[in-house]
């Protein structure tokens, strides 16, 4: 089941052009051919990832509005319009043309610049961190609850500044392998009721309601796949045995927090917000927060994480703060606004 998407006209235009000017010096053809040859790889992109659908659902309800203070009946979007798959289906979201145009090239399209370890200061990859983490151990998964704000960032993937339920895999540090969602073959599907990369809702406002979602991964101890589950016991799929290396036996490192991409590209540091926007001081109801944190061991229990560690790379962009009580466990507060007087 994939959502609609639509038709570009550039293709048919830009080949007009050329065979109704055959008296045009042979230079003048390049940048259309040029076009041609992307618009064309696009295109073989697009039959390749999106399969023939079964159902189409609209996207987005009529008059649906994402300010009303009330709890919606489900955490994605499509769902609120009341459509479901038929059996034995998946939801897929649908990949446009203006999707794949947004990114850097065919190729780099769904997957994530090249970045480099998160314990070492990340400023020459453009990748930084507000995140807190255990190592040292051998850990078979991890849960936590996740507080849903919509942050504002650069909608390259998506086009829109909605947040989204996403998974990404990598077995390479992201240069060859791994991808968001279901952009290539890799993490299997088993649930027909939650698209993976649709939008989430409803969100967090500042000073106002707070939404957290609960998220579990962990290590099948009989086949070895690792799954993914949303709230309590709804499984998603998982990510097969086979795509790993490293994890084949368990994890040597688990983390918890955010991530942003500053590229630096008009010379100063990104505006792009993490989390709610604010940075981890302002607590509930204003800063992002994770809550809950547990870790499952070698034994297959759920446990609360314990030795902890901090790394905030760029505190004066983004930060972290941790803390602990009866009602939420382990939890921490992060994020904040990225270019300010102090972050420039």
């Amino acid at each position: 089941m994939l959502l609609a998407a639509f038709v570009a006209l550039f293709l048919i235009v830009s080949t007009s052009s050329v065979l109704l000017a055959p008296s045009i010096a042979a230079e003048d053809f390049r940048p259309a051919a040029a076009e041609f040859q992307k618009l064309s790889g696009v295109e073989a992109h697009l039959k390749n990832i999106n399969k023939p659908s079964v159902k189409i659902i609209q996207a987005w309800p009529k008059g649906y509005n994402s300010s009303a203070d009330s709890l919606a009946a489900s955490f994605q979007l499509w769902r609120q319009s009341g459509e479901s798959c038929p059996e034995g289906t998946i939801p897929i979201r649908r990949t446009t043309e203006q999707d794949i145009l947004r990114a850097s090239s065919v190729q780099r399209f769904g997957k994530k610049p090249l970045k480099k370890s998160v314990r070492r200061d990340s400023s020459g990859s453009g990748h930084e961190h507000a995140v807190v983490f255990v190592n040292g151990e051998q850990y078979y998964g991890a849960r936590a609850n996740i507080n849903v704000w919509a942050p504002h960032v650069s909608p390259e993937l998506y086009g829109d500044n909605y947040p989204r339920f996403f998974t990404y895999w990598t077995t390479d540090a992201y240069r060859e392998t791994g991808c968001y969602n279901l952009l290539c073959s890799g993490f299997v599907q088993t649930n027909n009721k939650i698209a993976i990369g649709a939008a989430i809702s409803p969100t967090s406002y500042y000073n106002g309601r707070q939404f957290d979602m609960g998220l579990m991964i962990w290590k099948d101890p009989r086949h070895g796949n690792w799954w993914l589950e949303f709230g309590q016991g709804v499984l998603v799929g998982y990510w097969p045995a086979y795509l790993f290396s490293h994890l084949g036996s368990h994890a040597s490192m688990i983390q918890f927090g955010g991530e942003v991409v500053n590229t630096r590209s008009t010379g100063f540091h990104t505006s792009t917000q993490m989390g709610s926007g604010h940075f981890a001081e302002e607590g509930y109801g204003k800063a992002s927060y994770f809550r809950n944190l547990q870790i499952i061991d070698w034994d297959n229990s759920l446990l609360p994480v314990s030795n902890l560690r901090l790394l905030a790379d760029h505190p004066n962009c983004y930060d972290i703060r941790q803390g602990k009580n009866k009602l939420w466990g382990t939890y921490f507060y992060y994020g904040g606004p990225g270019r300010n007087v102090h972050c420039p």
